[in-house]
């Protein structure tokens, strides 16, 4: 067979499969006659009711100079660390407002921040390209600052985001303005593996925050308009491709069951997506008060999955009804509520409260019915 007919038979076979994904496509499209919220009203579902005392703000953390940037909770839901414009983590007792860690970063413009599963180390990264660990047990150097145990080098972009792998001290996943995720040996300091970059099946914009569910599995979401599904041990292309937003994708979190995501955009929706047949199982979006569409800038889903609590760049935070797609309480209308855009937030790991962070430089815990955890 010659190499003309070769080529021809190449062309053809692509044309064929690229016929039948799109056979594919409109098939899953007819099946999809409706949504999670109208399949629920139809079953007679009904929203979740807050009362007044059952979400308070119960305590303000004070001490950034900056605006807060990011925040991650303790697996023992007792300590929270926060990353601020004024280039500091600081590490906080979240039952008792107390500072007990403030660490320099080694660069002022820091942008992620996140906690070890066993709460022994911080990590930290933002403008310079490096994502920094902190040992929290470690004494203080002669300048009275925490140093830094290990220092990640090889993003050749801003490091946007970070979170450890659940479980594991040892390594941990970046996603960063070079268009590419990073998995991180933090032993030797070195990649294990590097997702999207000169694969095609990568992102085509800056990595804006990823999300890890079990050791092998994270999404990603990025400026590109997408998120992306990649599986550790596979770094040259990306699971799935997720579409649907018309604006940078900010935020992305796991649903708790792992079998579906959210994401948060600049274009003031957020969505839930099935993993399993890659489509959007519904859309949360309300024109807010002064009729805009401001950007969602980050997300959490409660433990059981039922609400879905998001920050916008207007200072509103939404909880929705993940099932009826209801908005039901507007934390930016409560009584001590944030004076500025809300960046960050994330629930405790026991789901008894919620951690806000925003420009005013403060971070805000709110507590579900005193004791009361949501589910």
């Amino acid at each position: 067979m010659s190499v003309s007919e070769l080529k021809e038979r190449h062309v053809a076979a692509i044309e064929m499969v690229n016929s039948l994904r799109e056979r594919l496509k409109e098939k899953r499209r007819l099946l999809l006659d409706t949504d999670v919220a109208a399949f629920a009203r139809s079953q007679g579902k009904r929203p979740v009711c807050f009362g007044a005392t059952d979400l308070v703000c119960c305590r303000t953390l004070q001490g950034h100079t900056g605006k807060v940037y990011s925040l991650d909770w303790t697996s023992e839901r007792n300590r929270i660390v926060s990353a601020s414009k004024d280039g500091r983590l600081i590490v906080w007792n979240a039952l008792t407002s107390q500072k007990t860690h403030a660490i320099k970063l080694p660069c002022p413009w820091v942008m992620t921040c996140a906690f070890s599963p066993s709460g022994q180390s911080v990590a930290g990264g933002g403008l310079d390209s490096v994502c920094s660990i902190f040992n929290l047990n470690s004494p203080n150097d002669r300048d009275g600052n925490l140093p830094v145990s290990r220092t990640l080098s090889g993003h050749k972009g801003y490091v946007s985001c970070c979170q450890y792998v659940p479980d594991d001290d040892n390594h941990l996943i970046t996603g960063s303005g070079d268009q590419t995720c990073v998995l991180w040996d933090i032993t030797t300091g070195l990649r294990t593996s590097v997702f999207g970059g000169e694969f095609q099946s990568g992102h085509t914009a800056d990595v804006s925050s990823v999300s890890i569910s079990g050791s092998n599995t994270f999404i990603s979401g990025s400026c590109d308009a997408t998120a992306r599904l990649w599986d550790t041990r596979v770094a040259s292309r990306a699971v799935q491709t997720f579409h649907g937003h018309d604006g940078d994708v900010n935020t992305v979190k796991f649903f708790p069951d792992g079998n579906r995501f959210g994401t948060g955009s600049d274009d003031g929706t957020c969505r839930l997506y099935d993993i399993r047949t890659g489509h959007v199982l519904q859309v949360y979006h309300q024109l807010h008060s002064d009729d805009t569409n401001p950007h969602v800038t980050s997300i959490a889903f409660s433990i059981s999955g039922r609400l879905l609590f998001a920050g916008y760049k207007n200072g509103d935070c939404y909880v929705w009804d993940t099932l009826l797609a209801q908005m039901v309480l507007n934390l930016g209308t409560l009584h001590n509520s944030h004076e500025g855009p809300i960046t960050c937030l994330g629930l405790s790991a026991d789901g008894s409260a919620l951690c806000t962070g925003s420009w005013d430089s403060n971070l805000k815990i709110w507590a579900f019915g005193g004791q009361r955890k949501v589910n």
